[in-house]
């Protein structure tokens, strides 16, 4: 079997850009994949990430060798090693597509490929629903119509603030590194706001998405202790562990990080000094499959869990989490994206998100990923096909 054509995509949907990727074999079978730079700069940066690694690399070769094409498009991109988002996002979507087309040749589901099923289903967690909110009110109503929603999770961003010309549902962070007293206060009251609304049972989520200075994040990090957190996401940079690290001894919240390091070679520093409780690779930019799963038996051995993260902005990324999440021993719970506009969702022939029961989604035993690209949906969308 060999890889004879990718077709590379960049869609336009609800002010987000997916990245999709298509393999093509000359035995019929296909592979798809999704970058994981759909949301703030740098898809088409992505795409053509993915057209050169494929023009170099993929094209013609046997997709079963995929850990060797990983180590061919890791070694002779040269970018790589050291590298970011970029080169390992187009790197993820092409070692997605090839384990897609392995599976699917085999039979047999992507888990399969890596150790089998420790889950059935896996608990999940609402994000997204919070982007329309500005007053603590706001949030708490918002909060409520989740949990009454069968959530027993949900995420917000206590710092961010609507986007208020977006119709889309968009928020803006905060720049510049630097809140006064009085959004301080606000940011505190939207979680208040949020844990009154849901009372104890459920768990309340924070994601920081690294927007202020160390000092400024333990101030508000102590005040949130009263909340009873399941985390606090990325309360700093994530490449600065020192700050991580001084987040982690001076706040009673596990601290979760890892949707923007890449590859093992990130993760292992916060590992070693045990500078979080929660890792968060994401497999659309920190290598793949192969590559997220060896950063969670690394996660083992520090006695750290997995949250798979994703952007939740086509179904593919989904997938990818579900496949993931069945065959770790040390998963946490999986994002998702359930209040997505239709059109996310109908990208793909069947999204896992419609299979929700409660606050789970059960593992998808389907060939491969587990989904297919609706032609007709993302022919739109085709940027770049590349052939032998």
């Amino acid at each position: 079997m060999k890889i004879t054509k990718a077709k590379i995509y960049l869609g336009e949907i609800n002010g987000r850009r997916p990245v999709l990727l298509q393999l093509f074999t000359d035995e019929g079978v296909t592979g798809v994949g999704q970058a994981a730079i759909d949301y703030g700069i740098g898809s088409t940066a992505a795409a053509g990430m993915i057209k050169d690694l494929v023009e170099a690399v993929i094209l013609g070769q046997d997709p079963f060798r995929t850990e060797a094409l990983w180590s061919r498009m890791y070694d002779d991109s040269f970018w790589a090693k050291g590298g970011g988002p970029i080169v390992f996002a187009g790197v993820s979507a092409i070692e997605q597509a090839l384990m897609d087309i392995k599976g699917k040749a085999l039979g047999v589901p992507i888990y399969e490929l890596l150790g089998g099923k420790f889950r059935d289903k896996a608990r999940v967690y609402a994000n997204g629903w919070s982007f329309r909110s500005s007053t603590p009110d706001e949030f708490a109503r918002a909060a409520e119509k989740v949990a009454a929603d069968g959530y027993t999770a949900l995420k917000l961003y206590p710092l961010a603030t609507p986007v208020t010309s977006d119709s889309h549902g968009r928020i803006r962070h905060v720049s510049l590194r630097h809140i006064d007293r009085d959004d301080e206060r606000l940011a505190v009251a939207r979680v208040r706001a949020v844990r009154d609304a849901v009372g104890p049972d459920i768990d309340v989520l924070v994601d920081m998405s690294a927007e202020l200075t160390t000092d400024a994040i333990i101030r508000i990090g102590r005040q949130l202790e009263a909340f009873d957190l399941f985390f606090l996401e990325e309360p700093v940079d994530p490449f600065d562990v020192g700050a991580l690290k001084k987040v982690s001894e001076h706040v009673d919240i596990p601290i979760a990080v890892g949707e923007r390091l890449y590859t093992r070679y990130g993760f292992r520093e916060v590992m070693e000094r045990h500078a979080a409780d929660i890792l968060q690779p994401d497999i659309g930019n920190t290598g793949g499959f192969m590559e997220t799963r060896k950063i969670a038996a690394m996660a083992e051995v520090y006695n750290m869990k997995i949250q798979p993260h994703h952007a939740g902005v086509t179904p593919v990324s989904t997938a990818t989490a579900l496949q993931l999440a069945a065959c770790i021993p040390n998963l946490s719970i999986v994002e998702l994206y359930p209040y997505r506009p239709p059109d996310h969702y109908a990208v793909v022939d069947h999204a896992p998100e419609y299979d929700r029961v409660g606050s789970y989604l059960p593992i998808p035993d389907r060939p491969g990923l587990g989904v297919e690209l609706v032609e007709e949906r993302v022919a739109p969308f085709l940027w770049a096909v590349c052939t032998i």
